[in-house]
């Protein structure tokens, strides 16, 4: 499928949120102090998400705010060559397009290390704009993602809660990514009542274990599941540990495909994202099926692993042929 017919097909899937440019360590197992160079690669994970989702054959958008600089320019302009609809980008003057510098241990782990000199909240991504948001992709969508991270500034978070009451409004499904980075926030000690306000709206969270034992107590995804009692799904994931599940009535664990990784920039979006497709492609009453729960989740599961084996998050993402390969193999 060629990008030029994605780009015309309504998108189904809403990715809100921050993109930046991910400055990765060249060296490996050096604190942030120590490392000498680094390579910057796109990333933010509702931009991770939107890529992916897109190079699977889900058509998306990106809703998100660049400094009008050349880093801003250059992101959404690889979102354009990739398919994703860009209608809902903002440019703002006030402040530039966010980098984050990110650590590596030897075996691909990364750390996020910090924004240099620039503190948290004088980035694009802070200023984007409620009023601005185009109702026009809700009335076609079918998903809105979103993360924690723009409830960490007042413009993004008014932004944040007004694309949640247009996707009621349009009945989108919610899907929530915690995505839980501390540094992103002024004050931490905001961050917990701000998430718990989301509960109300999502139909779909993704979270990593220590996102799950933080929130709930618990890295069950079952246990979530009932102790919300108002979501269709819970995925959290850990790692090359297992996924746990909870999707409508079906609970289950899932173990990732044995790879070489590379690099885990980016594998816990492009996980949501096959998630995601599979969900577009199958249609939610099939997630009463248990062996389809299943497979979705191993699909998923498919994705991230494969985005694991290159360096970037948007970069390394695989294609549905080398998706259905690997699956194939296992």
């Amino acid at each position: 499928m060629n990008n030029k017919a994605i780009a015309h097909r309504p998108a189904k899937v809403i990715c809100l949120g921050e993109i930046l440019f991910d400055c990765l360590a060249d060296e490996l197992g050096k604190s942030v102090s120590e490392v000498t160079s680094w390579t910057s690669y796109p990333g933010g994970a509702p931009a991770n998400v939107a890529s992916a989702l897109t190079k699977l054959g889900t058509p998306s958008a990106f809703i998100g705010c660049v400094g009008k600089d050349d880093p801003g320019k250059e992101l959404i302009q690889l979102l354009q060559s990739i398919g994703v609809d860009i209608s809902g980008v903002q440019y703002t003057e006030q402040a530039p397009t966010r980098q984050v510098y990110v650590t590596r241990t030897p075996q691909g782990d990364r750390t996020f290390a910090g924004f240099g000199k620039q503190p948290a909240d004088r980035f694009a991504d802070a200023y984007l704009q409620a009023n601005l948001l185009p109702v026009e992709l809700f009335l076609e969508a079918e998903y809105l993602v979103i993360g924690t991270l723009e409830l960490a500034y007042p413009h993004s978070r008014s932004a944040v809660f007004r694309a949640l009451k247009l996707a009621e409004e349009y009945h989108l499904k919610i899907i929530l990514d915690v995505n839980w980075r501390p540094m992103f926030w002024l004050n931490e000690q905001e961050a917990l009542p701000l998430i718990e306000q989301l509960w109300s709206y999502v139909d779909f969270i993704k979270l990593a274990e220590e996102e799950a034992r933080w929130l709930f107590e618990t890295a069950d995804a079952g246990a979530i599941f009932y102790r919300l009692g108002s979501v269709e799904g819970v995925l959290v994931s850990n790692g090359a540990a297992q996924v746990s599940y909870c999707l409508g009535e079906n609970e289950g664990k899932v173990s990732p495909f044995p790879i070489e990784v590379i690099d885990t920039t980016g594998a816990g979006d492009a996980f949501l994202a096959g998630f995601i497709h599979q969900l577009c492609q199958r249609g939610l009453q099939e997630l009463s099926n248990p062996q389809v729960a299943d497979d979705i989740v191993k699909y998923a599961c498919a994705v991230g692993g494969l985005t694991t084996t290159k360096l970037g998050a948007i970069a390394a993402q695989p294609s549905p042929q080398l998706v259905q390969a690997l699956l194939a193999k296992f």
